[in-house]
């Protein structure tokens, strides 16, 4: 979907965060990105996936810990998935462990919310200039 006036796509992102106040945060951080649209949110695994193929996303940002389940169920269920979608975990749960888990199951990227905050930003930027351009993936 473009945005009026909107030549180039926008990248769509899904955002899986259990915590309603992060979720607003999230969204006021990367909802005034240029290139980039927020197509919807959701709490748990399930809604998540279904919500994600309902809006035909690009980019789905996560969380490990999720009500009713795990982040991990949200990227090894988009991993199966085509067309392919762009997975970010940003958690607070960034141990090694955590991490390995993670980009074992599919996610293309992992940052954690404290400390990686910023880098993260920096890659929805990068993704969102490249899918405008037609070059991401």
């Amino acid at each position: 979907m473009r945005r009026p006036g909107q030549s180039r796509p926008m990248l769509r992102i899904f955002l899986v965060e259990d915590s309603i106040s992060v979720r607003r945060g999230l969204a006021a951080f990367i909802g005034p990105i240029e290139g980039v649209e927020i197509v919807g949110v959701a709490e748990e695994p399930r809604a998540a996936l279904a919500g994600i193929a309902a809006k035909h996303a690009d980019f789905v940002i996560v969380d490990l810990r999720l009500t009713g389940g795990s982040g991990l169920e949200v990227i090894s269920g988009l991993a199966r998935n085509s067309p392919p979608v762009i997975t970010m975990l940003l958690t607070n749960y960034s141990g090694k462990g955590y991490r390995e888990a993670c980009m074992l199951a599919g996610a293309s990227y992992f940052f954690d919310k404290t400390t990686e905050f910023d880098l993260a930003l920096s890659v929805i930027k990068r993704i969102a200039v490249e899918h405008q351009a037609g070059t991401a993936g």
